[in-house]
């Protein structure tokens, strides 16, 4: 049996679904979830979750460089190395890699529109965007326009951490390494795209959940989780041929030579779609995109790795991912629950703002698989106990 490691913030759905597939999995990740565990043959994680320690600030405590080192040995004793979000692939054995090697120039979101803009600016739409290096610059040129509304994005970076609306923004912060963006107001949706590097694939689309206040999210534009498939809005605003949102993903993924599994974000505004982002690598969506479409993701990850596109299923279900975030400083209850995933060690302390778990459903029907997610949020919430020590 094949060995593999999974790095990244959060590896629990990466290994689970290695688990499933027959694989020995080892894992060095960020939250180290109790429902990690029963998937993994070895592991390490960042926080050690003891009953009634915080958990602490994940944007303060999060290194790339502690993952990896907490993962030496196993890198030498493994088959093949998968990354997450999180991860980039540049200090790791290249030989043994899953997945794109170099993603430099997408990691870099300025490089990357301006290569997109070059093949694809008679196709497609792309939010304004600068480069720029301290706040005088930025809001010269966001007070230039009168009709347009500007946020400024870490150049690098994902899960819409760190980005602000230039409006109001506190003369003190240091935006070197920042991007100004025009801000378009319309639907997040995102397209899970398989590559083999010779052909591309979308293998469906998803509305994505972004900065929702019922979730307790306090980041503006942070990611919240996903609705597969995304179904065509009536609304003029939003109308758009989910075949061509296919199309587009595809054509940037092919045109980028990436491999396997990946992610395209985009905002539909008018019946036009602005592109947003290119994630790399295996997407926060995947494990909607299991339960909606019943097969293994990462299995296709690894097959079209190998130069190999599997036969897609259409979409069996609705699925609904919702991470839900703490809404206060709370003790965590027990949330060992059907349809709760990533789950903290019971009375530890969650900040606020800070991930606690994620829901995941699915259902024939769009508004029961919703529905259902909802209520399971509300349960969540009702096991957490508000505490000031």
């Amino acid at each position: 049996m094949e060995n593999i490691l999974v790095l990244g913030a959060n590896t629990r759905p990466i290994v689970c679904s290695l688990k499933n597939i027959g694989y020995n999995v080892y894992s060095s990740d960020y939250f180290g979830c109790i429902d990690l565990k029963k998937c993994v043959t070895n592991f390490k994680s960042v926080l050690s979750q003891k009953p009634y320690f915080s958990c602490g600030n994940f944007s303060k405590k999060f290194n790339p460089e502690t993952i990896l080192n907490n993962a030496s040995e196993m890198i030498e004793d493994v088959d093949y190395i998968i990354y997450n979000s999180g991860i980039s692939p540049s200090k790791l054995p290249k030989r043994k890699l899953i997945g794109n090697r170099d993603i430099n120039n997408i990691e870099n979101k300025y490089e990357l529109y301006k290569r997109l803009e070059k093949s694809f600016g008679d196709v497609f739409k792309f939010p304004e965007t600068y480069l720029v290096n301290n706040l005088e610059n930025a809001l010269e040129i966001a007070t230039a326009s009168e009709s347009k509304k500007f946020l400024l994005k870490p150049l690098e970076g994902s899960g819409g951490v760190g980005i602000q609306n230039i409006d109001g923004i506190d003369p003190d912060t240091d935006i070197r390494g920042a991007i100004l963006q025009e801000i378009v107001d319309g639907l997040d949706v995102s397209a899970s795209v398989l590559s083999s590097g010779d052909e591309a694939i979308t293998i469906h689309t998803s509305e994505q959940l972004i900065g929702n206040k019922w979730l307790g999210q306090r980041e503006n534009y942070g990611y919240c989780g996903n609705i597969v498939p995304y179904i065509q809005q009536i609304s003029p605003k939003n109308q758009l041929n989910n075949l061509h949102i296919e199309e587009i993903a595809a054509d940037i993924i092919y045109d980028l030579k990436l491999i396997g599994s990946n992610g395209v974000d985009m905002i539909i505004k008018n019946g036009e779609v602005y592109v947003i982002e290119v994630n790399p690598r295996l997407q926060g969506t995947f494990e909607a995109s299991e339960a909606a479409l019943s097969i293994n993701i990462v299995q296709a990850h690894i097959m079209a790795c190998q130069g190999e596109l599997i036969e897609i299923p259409k979409p069996k279900n609705f699925a609904a991912k919702m991470i839900i975030f703490a809404k206060k400083r709370s003790i965590v209850g027990n949330l060992n629950m059907k349809y709760v995933n990533d789950i903290p060690a019971q009375n530890v302390i969650i900040e606020e703002g800070e991930p606690i778990a994620t829901v995941l459903t699915s259902n024939k029907l769009l508004k029961d698989t919703v529905d259902s997610a909802k209520k399971i949020v509300n349960n969540v919430y009702r096991n957490l106990t508000p505490t000031n020590q």
